[in-house]
């Protein structure tokens, strides 16, 4: 998706480099994610580990796979002292945009040692070879 944004206000321009401030904070917090394809579809990965099967939300919304979630702690603190902590837990949520030949009522998803794999076909038609179209005299 391109963005566009009016050169001529000077309004939004004050607030860009928070904007992409933000933006790059919210990545930093976003699980990790490969996406890849092959004639069939699309495939996309997401590594949650920790994150069970029953606290993951799937959706599709405007041509986009919509991922949500949360990692519950499961900490007990009785007798224990921690010095440290590099665990993240909280709610998730990652968004992709799928091109125009991805099926949107063929989407599988499967998780499996703390990672989300899921698969998206492409659409029948597209999965054709192309068409030569003739041009006739005018």
């Amino acid at each position: 998706m391109v963005e566009k944004t009016d050169a001529s206000h000077w309004w939004p321009a004050l607030f860009e480099p928070l904007r992409a401030a933000g933006q790059r904070v919210a990545d930093w917090f976003a699980p990790r994610s490969e996406a890849a394809t092959d004639k069939a579809g699309y495939e996309i990965t997401i590594e949650l580990p920790g994150v069970k099967p029953e606290d993951i939300e799937l959706s599709m919304h405007d041509g986009a796979l919509i991922v949500r979630g949360e990692k519950r702690a499961e900490r007990r603190v009785e007798g224990r002292t921690y010095f440290f902590s590099e665990r993240e837990y909280g709610a998730f949520q990652r968004s992709f945009r799928l091109p125009a030949d991805a099926d949107p009522n063929a989407v599988e998803a499967s998780h499996a040692d703390g990672v989300l794999t899921v698969a998206i076909a492409r659409r029948a038609d597209s999965i054709a070879q192309g068409k030569r179209i003739a041009v006739k005299r005018g």
